[in-house]
């Protein structure tokens, strides 16, 4: 089955030579040019990826990827043209799995597109470990399903944030550094720096943790990294 990709920018030149490009690779791909329509199209349609930019009408790439995080996981990739540290950043503290900045090289897109969709659909044989399930005290990962339980309660997470607590939970106890998670969750070709990981591991202890300043599973090992406790 071809993969399905969202594209949305209000700028048609951009859209239609991302369209083109990712058509010719196979993939069958839908567009839109305002935040309301992105919306839109993601609750009507299943994608495996959304390329979203930051500067919309209507609604700001932001919000836009704030809002489909209440009701999807789908790996979100942001397209901003300000090269600023904190918007970056800012795209992942809304639900973002990664970000790229315009002007872009097309070949780069395609093969950060590609190297997110070979991560989501490994098959769990072709892992090191073929895990399905993995329970550690009141926390319950579905492998297969990505899915995550606390006490019963299922906690939505996007897709970063679930390959890094199912990197943790197999290795319960071992300390990752920022720099190691970094190449394992995102690859060697990521670009981005290692605050990346801060991010998302601050953002996974608000949504698994009681009191995420004082973290029970996701816990620090001051001046080496994390680990599952």
């Amino acid at each position: 089955m071809a993969q399905r990709v969202l594209v949305v920018d209000d700028e048609k030149l951009i859209v239609k030579g991302i369209r083109f490009s990712l058509e010719q690779d196979g993939m069958e791909v839908d567009c839109a040019y305002d935040g309301e329509e992105a919306l839109r199209l993601a609750q009507e349609n299943a994608y495996d990826m959304i390329l979203l930019d930051v500067m919309l009408p209507k609604m700001t790439g932001f919000e836009v990827c704030q809002q489909i995080r209440d009701f999807s996981s789908v790996p979100i990739v942001m397209l901003t043209a300000k090269g600023e540290d904190m918007d970056k950043i800012l795209g992942l503290e809304y639900g973002a799995d990664d970000y790229i900045t315009k002007p872009f090289n097309i070949l780069e897109v395609k093969a950060r597109i590609k190297a997110i969709m070979r991560r989501m659909n490994r098959r769990p044989a072709e892992r090191e470990e073929a895990v399905k399930l993995l329970e550690r005290g009141d926390m319950r990962l579905d492998c297969e399903g990505r899915r995550v339980y606390i006490r019963d309660r299922e906690i939505n997470l996007t897709a970063k944030e679930f390959e890094v607590l199912e990197l943790l939970m197999k290795n319960h106890g071992k300390v990752y550094g920022r720099e190691e998670l970094l190449k394992l969750v995102w690859g060697n070709d990521y670009p981005g720096d290692v605050r990346t990981v801060d991010v998302h591991i601050r953002r996974l202890r608000e949504k698994i943790e009681d009191v995420p300043g004082e973290p029970m599973y996701v816990r620090t090992k001051w001046g080496v990294g994390y680990y599952f406790a």
